[in-house]
């Protein structure tokens, strides 16, 4: 199975953002897009989720259009964390968490036993059990990103698609994060998240995109294409490359 955009054209009525875009995502496969602020990256993810439209070029699921699929039918192929969210109403963790559902039912059925089911082995895998019962709207901006992740998880979708998914976390849960995007690639889902550190796309990701100013400078295998002149290139700033012999492991810092 795979979520893929073909020669995109993608930005709004009044304003291109980037063209001639190809990007393919298959299951059991973590795939990390970097590139700087305003480089394409959000928009990009809304057009291959059907959020927007693309200007030219199209969006397949599994070599069909996405835009003949009914909305919740893509909500059982394809679930989306945003970079952020403002809470409105003041419902249960547990509630949100449930409304992952309402892609296997009906919006307005009682959520089974089994819904519930799924939903509390969510809460469990990202460590907010306890947060059962806390309005949604009295949580942290760090703890709100991973009931929303868990919320997609319990969409038991195919792809899940993430913005910035690290953006509100403390380091600690940065890691939780990032090994969970390991574990659900392990596990046959496909994972595309953005990021702006490419510590996290050399740790989470499988391969790696990199886009700026709405075009693509490499795509391919993480060891290969991230190297210290494409990421400078990539943030137009200097990089520095930081490497432990012993361990085979690189880092990277600003310059």
């Amino acid at each position: 199975m795979t979520l893929a955009g073909r020669n995109l054209t993608i930005g709004y009525s009044e304003r291109v953002v980037g063209r001639g875009l190809d990007l393919a995502l298959e299951e059991g496969e973590a795939l990390a897009l970097l590139g700087p602020n305003g480089g394409g990256k959000t928009t990009l993810l809304k057009t291959l989720l059907g959020i927007l439209r693309p200007l030219a070029g199209e969006t397949l699921i599994d070599g069909q259009s996405l835009a003949l699929l009914p909305i919740r039918e893509r909500a059982r192929r394809i679930a989306y964390v945003p970079q952020s969210h403002v809470p409105t109403f003041a419902f249960s963790v547990q509630s949100v968490v449930l409304m992952g559902r309402t892609a296997h039912g009906s919006l307005f059925s009682r959520p089974s036993a089994h819904d519930h089911a799924v939903a509390a082995s969510a809460l469990d895998r990202f460590g907010i059990a306890h947060l059962n019962e806390r309005p949604y709207t009295m949580l942290s901006g760090g703890e709100r990103q991973l009931v929303l992740l868990a919320r997609a998880l319990a969409q038991e979708p195919q792809f899940i698609v993430l913005d910035e998914p690290t953006a509100s976390l403390d380091f600690g849960n940065q890691g939780k994060v990032m090994r969970e995007i390991r574990a659900l690639a392990a596990s046959g889902h496909g994972v595309l998240f953005t990021t702006h550190d490419p510590n996290h796309a050399l740790r989470g990701a499988d391969r790696a995109h990199l886009l700026r100013d709405g075009e693509r400078l490499a795509e391919g295998r993480v060891g290969d294409v991230l190297d210290r002149e494409r990421l400078e290139a990539l943030y137009g700033a200097p990089v520095e490359k930081l490497t432990d012999a012993a361990v085979g492991r690189s880092a990277f810092l600003p310059g």
